[in-house]
């Protein structure tokens, strides 16, 4: 039986992971991105123990380790007093509690790091898919540039604006919550002497924002906030933010959390967009993953982390299946995720600190490379 080959859409985290996952359980992978290269837009993320997990499997936890930090605590405060909310104890608690460390870090550093086990051949840049046809045997894919690709199977990593999507489900424009993000990385040394905790969320009853360092050497700082501006809808990572109009947003908050944004230098500004659980992740061939079927709001810092989770799954799913058996290991793959993703899609949108203190362990524990599949069909 020659092995399966699988089309990767979009070369972010969940495309990478994927293409990554798919490879490791020996299929063959192309991966098409419509950008030309990556920058380093100056954002941070975090890494729990759930992703690490699946990372882990992929080569990926001793590289994050040595450029990720891992936070001593993570403290949410009243943004005024600074008065505590709750504290998570992290470091090895975490991990012998969760099977794996809870690492933050600069975004480009992961993205890196997954590009680094992605062999440059079977990444095809500045391909930027118009539409898909498929029939019994194979998925046909057509680029702006007027070259196509084919393969047996599509998995579409191409975020909250997904070309598969529309074609799929028809177009449907994401939420806007109302609420933008600030966001930026910027040298600790402008701080001067300030000592800040190593991770910290400050929270009024509208609005917040989350300070924290993303290197061992703490070095470099990043903050990111939700903050109500309903009128602003413009979702794009290089918009510039308005210092002033920031800082006048957060004059309320503790004299460190307004410290910092005395010293930011610049800031980045984009719309917060989430949308309800998909109908249906798959079409035939074609499978979404990611952004793509699961959009959601930052506060519970899942976003990539449930990408990363849907690979090792859609691996799994697809690991040892002919070209005749691909329809039904996506549907087992949606079966299997969407009912996970879309309690992490809720929780994370009330932003709401029971709620999340209460599942935590429930996030946490999970292993995408042992959780579970769904009951297959009666049908396979």
């Amino acid at each position: 039986m020659s092995r399966l080959s699988v089309a990767v859409i979009g070369a972010g985290m969940g495309g990478l992971a994927a293409a990554a996952a798919l490879r490791s359980a020996g299929l063959d992978v192309a991966v098409y991105e419509q950008a030309g290269g990556f920058g380093r837009v100056g954002a941070g993320i975090q890494q729990s123990p759930n992703a690490l997990k699946v990372l882990r499997r992929l080569g990926l936890e001793q590289r994050l380790k040595d450029i990720g930090f891992q936070p001593k605590m993570r403290c949410y405060r009243e943004a005024a007093s600074g008065a505590i909310l709750w504290e998570r104890r992290h470091e090895d608690e975490f991990e012998r509690r969760y099977g794996a460390p809870h690492l933050l870090l600069h975004r480009a550093e992961l993205h890196g790091a997954l590009l680094s086990i992605a062999p440059a051949e079977i990444i095809h840049r500045s391909k930027k898919l118009v539409g898909y046809r498929q029939d019994t045997a194979r998925v046909s894919l057509a680029f702006a540039d007027g070259t196509t690709a084919s393969a047996d199977a599509v998995v579409a990593a191409d975020g909250v604006h997904s070309i598969v999507r529309e074609q799929m489900l028809g177009r449907e424009e994401p939420r806007f919550t109302g609420r933008v993000a600030y966001r930026t990385t910027f040298p600790a040394s402008l701080l001067g002497d300030l000592q800040l905790e190593d991770s910290t969320k400050w929270m009024s009853d509208d609005r917040h924002i989350v300070i924290y360092y993303v290197n061992p050497r703490k070095d470099e700082l990043y903050f990111v906030t939700s903050t109500p501006e309903p009128d602003f809808n413009v979702e794009s990572w290089s918009q510039e933010g308005d210092l002033d109009q920031l800082r006048a947003a957060y004059a309320s908050f503790h004299p460190d959390v307004r410290a910092v944004l005395a010293a930011c230098p610049r800031v980045h500004k984009w719309a917060l967009v989430e949308r309800d659980p998909l109908p249906a992740w798959t079409d035939g061939r074609v499978a979404l993953l990611g952004d793509a079927c699961h959009p959601m709001t930052p506060y519970m810092a899942q976003g990539a982390a449930t990408s990363i989770e849907d690979a090792a799954v859609l691996a799994r799913c697809l690991e040892g299946v002919g070209s005749s058996g691909v329809a039904e290991a996506l549907r087992l793959y949606e079966r299997t995720r969407k009912p996970r993703t879309s309690w992490i899609q809720a929780v994370s949108s009330s932003n709401d600190i029971v709620q999340i203190r209460e599942r935590q362990d429930e996030l946490y524990e999970y292993d995408a490379w042992t959780a579970p599949l769904a009951v297959r069909s009666m049908a396979s």
